[in-house]
């Protein structure tokens, strides 16, 4: 039996250590997981209490609407106004999604198909790089990382590239090589955007994960960004509500207009007390991903200090929850997949091989902080223990 849509998609690495860190726990091993970046981080006590709430409510328990209640998308609407000086109209401008990556893969249906080229940043989170595939378009990957001129690369891709990419996906702070931008930057893309006709999607997932004043812009903040561009803000990790998938896709409303209808066929939307709870977190817990922030930060710092004293120096990222390792000289041969199985079955210890984020991660594994302080540190030193060659 074939599956066409699917036939193309390679062996999901992360698997792999996911399974050798599950063996390891099941023989009673002690794993340090800091693979699958998945927040450990409570939600806001005041979003949890009313969801509890209003799920007691039976009208909560019908079909929702697909775009998001207007009460929520007037929320979003007014986050924006207040973090990032950028009006958004709830009615035309947003559409809410069930989670980012649902709300990039749909976007891509109504963007693109067979015959049409998508640019992608490479390494990237994989959805990234799969959705535009998905419809069937031409993918070209662009080198990302913190030692690249992404824009320099965009505009060489750009030039070698026919018939000309519709759409370029970006997402900053990156995950996983955690290279952040500035508005100067952001200002650059879009005039670029404008004049040859092509459609900017901001993965806007880090929005208010940084450290060190590197403060993140939304791409919106640039006038005139709203002719081209759209971007995806979701409520994961700035308010450590991973599981209950809730996003937004705001900006240009012909390209908002599209994904909602396409969605209206698809979905009836979240679950109306989730909907309901994530209003009250954004308009009565504003302050909470500053407190998440101050974890990661903790972490961050934990992991990196760590490194640099076993002899694995490795730069302290300036956003997203991730830290961005290079393979130590000596293990590099490995790759990133076997570095990974070697750390998690040796020093129990996972993490995420770069390979996974495409091509040009195979030099990189990837660590997540999703681990509190003390067990970052029990995990450094077992990796100080196997690390022999450093």
């Amino acid at each position: 039996m074939e599956f066409r849509r699917i036939k193309g998609l390679p062996p999901y690495v992360f698997s792999q250590i996911d399974s050798l860190k599950k063996d390891a726990r099941h023989a009673g091993e002690d794993v340090i997981d800091l693979g699958f970046g998945n927040p450990d981080i409570p939600s806001p006590d005041v979003a949890v209490e009313k969801l509890a709430e209003a799920v007691h409510n039976p009208r909560n328990h019908r079909y929702s609407a697909s775009r998001g209640i207007p009460k929520l998308r007037l929320a979003i609407s007014n986050l924006y106004l207040r973090r990032f000086g950028v009006e958004v109209d709830p009615e035309t401008e947003v559409v809410t999604t069930i989670g980012a990556k649902e709300g990039l893969s749909h976007l891509m249906w109504v963007l693109i198909g067979p015959g049409d080229t998508a640019l992608v940043p490479s390494p990237s989170y994989p959805i990234h790089i799969y959705a535009p595939l998905f419809t069937g378009a031409d993918v070209r990957q662009v080198r990302m990382g913190p030692e690249e001129d992404f824009f320099d690369n965009v505009m060489e891709v750009w030039e070698s590239t026919w018939p000309k990419p519709r759409v370029i996906v970006l997402s900053f702070p990156h995950n996983p090589t955690t290279a952040c931008v500035d508005l100067g930057w952001m200002q650059r893309v879009v005039d670029f955007a404008r004049e040859h006709e092509v459609i900017l999607v901001h993965d806007f997932a880090y929005s208010e994960t940084y450290y060190d004043g590197c403060v993140p812009p939304s791409i919106l903040q640039v006038p005139g960004a709203k002719d081209v561009s759209v971007e995806l803000y979701t409520l994961t990790k700035s308010f450590s509500m991973a599981g209950w998938r809730v996003a937004f896709m705001v900006g240009n409303p012909s390209i908002v207009a599209a994904l909602t209808k396409l969605k209206s066929y698809l979905d009836y939307g979240t679950f109306q007390p989730i909907q309901i709870a994530a209003i009250v977190a954004m308009n009565e817990a504003s302050a909470y991903p500053k407190v998440v922030n101050e974890i990661y930060l903790g972490r961050r710092d934990a992991l990196c200090d760590g490194l640099s004293r076993i002899g694995w120096d490795v730069a302290k990222p300036k956003g997203t929850m991730f830290v961005w390792a290079p393979i130590p000289e000596p293990y590099r041969e490995m790759g990133s997949l076997e570095f990974s199985k070697f750390l998690v079955s040796e020093a129990k210890v996972a993490t995420s091989p770069g390979v996974g984020f495409g091509p040009g991660g195979d030099e990189h594994v990837r660590f997540a902080l999703i681990e509190n302080e003390k067990r970052i540190g029990q995990g450094v030193r077992s990796l100080r223990k196997v690390l022999t060659k450093l």
